[in-house]
């Protein structure tokens, strides 16, 4: 993709390009970005490894997540198109090794700014604005998973989790240990505790919701599993 390419993807996505200087935008754009479609299941950058670009998802979306020494991972939150990786932004800000991995969901489209293009961006106030608006907005997220996995049960985070998708989820019960930080064979059990009380049907990569409003006392803490 061209550098007029890439500004066409991107401003629909992240209006506040538009406000930063034509040349300075272009500038960074014909020579401190990359264009790379990733399959779906791509590591994208690892735990204590320098950070090499800062990414701007077009389409698809990256899993980031924080791994433990005995291989489970807590989901930390996703970035999907218009969005930032604020993994990345500390990193690029405190000059750090990045905290945290990323993995592709699904078959994703990016631009990868260098870390020199975006310190390029980040001197104009209203690119650096925006970015320190979604790093607030993601530490507040970051403190209520904090918060709900040090205080909520695990049915009550499996509950919330089954949520807000539609009546049938298609993931495994590994994508749900990863997402909750725990182990699969949990997760499981937990999964045919509320089929047995009629809250779920389970199939292979499947799951039917039958009684979201008990799915939502659980999650609630109105009620056990």
């Amino acid at each position: 993709m061209t550098a007029s390419d890439l500004d066409a993807a991107l401003q629909p996505l992240y209006p506040v390009l538009a406000q930063i200087p034509p040349d300075a935008r272009d500038a960074v754009l014909a020579t401190m970005a990359q264009h790379a479609q990733v399959p779906a299941g791509a590591r994208l950058f690892n735990e204590g490894a320098p950070c090499q670009g800062f990414p701007l998802v077009l389409r698809g979306a990256v899993r980031v997540a924080r791994g433990a020494a005995n291989g489970r991972s807590l989901e930390l939150y996703r970035v999907t198109p218009g969005e930032l990786c604020v993994v990345s932004t500390s990193c690029l800000f405190g000059q750090q090794a990045l905290t945290a991995h990323g993995d592709t969901t699904e078959p994703t489209d990016l631009v990868l700014l260098s870390p020199a293009g975006f310190e390029r961006w980040a001197a104009y106030e209203p690119f650096r604005r925006f970015v320190f608006g979604v790093f607030a907005d993601r530490l507040a997220d970051l403190m209520a998973l904090a918060e709900a996995v040090a205080f909520q049960r695990l049915d009550q985070r499996l509950a919330s989790a089954l949520l807000g998708h539609g009546a049938t989820l298609r993931l495994t019960h590994q994508a749900l240990a990863d997402e909750l930080g725990t182990a699969r064979e949990i997760v499981t059990r937990l999964l045919k505790r509320f089929e047995q009380r009629g809250w779920v049907v389970l199939g292979r990569e499947r799951i039917e919701l039958r009684d979201a409003a008990a799915l939502r006392a659980v999650a609630a803490g109105q009620t056990d599993a």
